[in-house]
């Protein structure tokens, strides 16, 4: 089900809030976020180490937890960095899916793993 862009503008501001109250502002510079995003994903990734495909797909319900809530770091790091770089994400993302429409055409990569330029 499609996220409203209200619930996403909603969540926006209510971020800069919770900065603005704690005058985080100035550290959250491009370089700084985008070094916090990849380190949330690194904690996310964590999750997964050493973990077949078919454990990653069900994890225990407080390993799932966790995960939730890194997902939500790397989330709000990513939203935090769209801000400050002035990028909507889901415009963002919906120009990258036309674009990897092109790169991926289904009748090159159906059910194959392989990049594009080597396709």
């Amino acid at each position: 089900m499609p996220t409203p862009p209200d619930r996403l503008d909603a969540l926006r501001e209510s971020l800069a809030r919770f900065v603005a109250e704690r005058d985080w502002d100035v550290f959250h510079t491009p370089k700084n976020l985008a070094m916090a995003l990849t380190a949330e994903a690194g904690e996310l990734l964590e999750h997964f180490m050493w973990l077949t495909p078919e454990q990653s797909r069900s994890l225990p319900g407080e390993t799932h937890a966790e995960v939730e809530l890194e997902i939500a770091d790397v989330f709000l790091f990513l939203l935090r960095l769209c801000d400050k770089l002035g990028v909507d994400p889901i415009t963002a993302a919906e120009k990258k899916l036309v674009l990897n429409a092109h790169k991926y055409p289904v009748e090159k990569s159906k059910g194959r793993a392989t990049k594009y330029d080597k396709l």
